[in-house]
């Protein structure tokens, strides 16, 4: 390590113009690169001790205009004033979600051995395609797969790669659902031949609550949108297994062809776990592919007291996991996992410079054989030292913890004659509204929730999300963060009754009828 003397000679050094080959990382340039390292870490700890709330308030209109003057063509040739330049930039109007009255989406607080391991991954740059460029990363990667299969309940059979989070697992889920039926059933590759005369027939069943990417993923493997069949959800927001039953039935019926099930394990606006053990018992019955998508609900796999809420995913042809969302990892860190690892080859194409097909006979770990991407970063590191240096058990007492406080809040909150809750949370998510102690119709009660949220929002005091249900307009918390307690949520329960008082007041209606008036004019663009 550099002494703090000699911290100040190197600092002096990185402002004289250096060559290009100056700037590469490799054992000439240590020391520069460590003294902006140091820089670096000692502007991250000074903006995290000075960020008393999760966001700063501005507005797009009002940051833009620090852009105008930056030409990227001049170089600041100097780290710290090119970090101060991020600072203005970027750091002091960030949305900062380790901070406890952050609660809008699910994007977690990371823990510290998984920032040290971007810090290595980084530096090194492994590429986790081929062995020839990552040699231990392969282990590293296959050995966690393997932990995560057997905490799924896969057995040896299983197999996975790590993927840049859920909507590019869920996009796998679907191709291979798609490719394994066209060899089983009529021996026709997709991948050889392209898509077979047959496919506009394709269906797939999912939640009217699952995540967009399905239908993403069923456009980009060319079945369109239209091949995914909504099924409704019951009172609790999970899927109503006796209408997916109806909605196959229908789809027999008309001549077209049932591909796949997803079932959701922790839907995006509820936290909602779909019935995974009656789905399996359908798709079953009419031999079609089960996929789930856990990417929110796989924090479970490593609970002690909610492990239960996953039963079932061990009957699932594959699954989505996401290690950002729930195992409190920086992004990207996700996984798609297949209980059988032969489907797998569906994908695998090899390239003489790359993964020749000499190289699987000699027994070579390739694990590009088992990805979409080519390129692919040592994610699974973050993951590595994680469980290493915490353990795996912490990991899931953080997470039974936000849940435990989702269930508190929805307690606390059940008389509250101003908050409307909609459902009892299974996970760590909270859904309800404000009402007025007045009455109002919905519409209005509609714009008051809305309002309340970009009130929030340009506030900078906390950072909440809205969603819709079925036509209505309510507030959301998702809670990841083991620092967030009751106070906090009393504290946000609190802003959001102010700001809804202040929407229903009399000075406000005339303002919301009044489109000229500049508060609400700026709030717009939140």
């Amino acid at each position: 390590m550099i002494s703090a003397d000699s911290f100040t000679a190197v600092h002096s050094e990185l402002r004289a113009p250096l060559e290009p080959i100056d700037f590469v990382f490799n054992r000439n340039n240590l020391h520069s690169y460590e003294a902006s390292v140091i820089q670096g870490l000692n502007l991250i700890k000074s903006q995290i001790e000075a960020t008393h709330q999760p966001f700063s308030g501005i507005l797009p209109d009002e940051l833009a205009p620090r852009f105008l003057n930056v030409d990227i063509d001049q170089p600041l040739h100097s780290v710290a004033d090119a970090l101060e330049e991020v600072k203005s930039l970027y750091l002091n109007d960030a949305v900062y979600f380790h901070h406890p009255k952050y609660m809008a989406h699910l994007n977690c607080p990371i823990v510290y051995p998984a920032i040290l391991a971007e810090q290595i991954l980084s530096s090194i740059n492994s590429s986790l395609d081929t062995w020839d460029q990552s040699a231990g990363g392969t282990l590293i990667e296959q050995k966690l797969l393997d932990w995560t299969a057997k905490k799924i309940g896969f057995d040896a059979k299983a197999d996975g790669i790590f993927t840049s989070g859920g909507t590019q697992s869920n996009l796998m889920a679907m191709l291979l659902a798609r490719d394994n039926y066209c060899v089983k059933e009529y021996q026709h590759n997709v991948r050889e031949q392209g898509l077979p005369s047959f496919s506009h027939k394709f269906r797939i069943f999912t939640s009217e609550l699952s995540h967009f990417s399905i239908q993403k993923s069923a456009a980009l493997i060319g079945l369109g949108y239209d091949a995914v069949v909504s099924v409704a959800v019951d009172e609790n927001f999970r899927m109503d297994t006796q209408e997916l039953q109806q909605e196959i039935n229908n789809t027999i019926e008309l001549g077209l062809i049932p591909l796949a099930v997803v079932a959701t394990t922790g839907t995006t606006d509820f936290g909602s776990i779909d019935p995974t053990h009656e789905i399996a018992n359908i798709c079953q019955q009419y031999g079609i592919w089960m996929h789930v998508d856990a990417a929110y609900g796989c924090g479970t796999l490593v609970s002690k007291q909610y492990r239960h809420l996953l039963s079932g995913v061990e009957k699932a042809d594959s699954i989505t996991i996401d290690y950002h969302k729930s195992f409190f990892q920086p992004v990207s860190c996700g996984a798609f996992f297949v209980k059988d690892k032969s489907k797998l080859s569906l994908i695998t194409h090899h390239a003489e410079y790359l993964n020749p097909l000499s190289q699987r006979q000699e027994g070579t770990p390739n694990l590009v054989d088992k990805s979409l991407q080519t390129t692919r970063r040592f994610d699974s590191l973050k993951l590595w030292l994680t469980l290493r240096v915490m353990g795996a058990d912490n990991i899931g007492r953080i997470f039974d913890q936000v849940i435990g406080l989702a269930k508190l809040s929805h307690q606390h909150y059940q008389s509250d004659v101003n908050i409307e809750l909609i459902h009892q949370p299974e996970l760590s998510t909270l859904v309800f509204r404000y009402i007025p102690e007045f009455d109002a119709d919905d519409s209005n009660i509609d714009k008051a929730n809305e309002y309340i949220r970009k009130a929030i929002f340009r506030s900078g005091e906390a950072v909440v999300a809205s969603t819709k249900v079925r036509g209505k307009r309510y507030l959301k918390f998702t809670l990841l963060n083991p620092a967030t307690n009751i106070t906090h949520i009393n504290d946000v329960m609190a802003l959001i009754k102010l700001f809804g008082h202040e929407y229903f007041s009399p000075q406000q209606v005339l303002n919301n009828i009044d489109e000229s008036q500049p508060h609400l004019v700026s709030m717009e663009s939140i």
